[in-house]
């Protein structure tokens, strides 16, 4: 009867604990190219930047940390690759993706993941 009650708070323990480190979690990807209408990072030079919105599917509790990869970039070989990559406006809702370029690097297309945690 003891092994069964220990077992029982354990149990209590195990599940309350990990409902207390629970996190919630969502990912998806992002892609920028210059057959999208206004796109500028591939024109002239100086500052130039696009920014995209991305709505999570189901919101956060709170608002969560944003990680970016770049998986795949097409720029111009003549000159020296700059580019920025940054998530802002981050709500518990989405939060947008900045992509900016500067002097003569002209990208025509950047792709990538993001990944958006919680802390428990």
């Amino acid at each position: 009867m003891k092994i069964l009650k220990l077992a029982f708070v354990a149990l209590v323990f195990l599940v309350g604990s990990s409902a207390l480190y629970a996190q919630q979690m969502e990912s998806g990807k992002y892609s920028l190219d210059n057959t999208m209408q206004n796109y500028t990072l591939d024109k002239q030079s100086g500052d130039r930047s696009m920014t995209i919105y991305v709505n999570f599917d189901k919101g956060f509790d709170k608002k969560p940390k944003i990680i970016l990869s770049v998986t795949k970039l097409d720029a111009e070989t003549q000159t020296n690759l700059r580019y920025r990559v940054e998530a802002l406006s981050i709500s518990r809702d989405g939060f947008s993706i900045k992509v900016a370029t500067w002097n003569d690097t002209k990208i025509m297309g950047i792709a990538g993941d993001w990944l958006a945690i919680s802390e428990p």
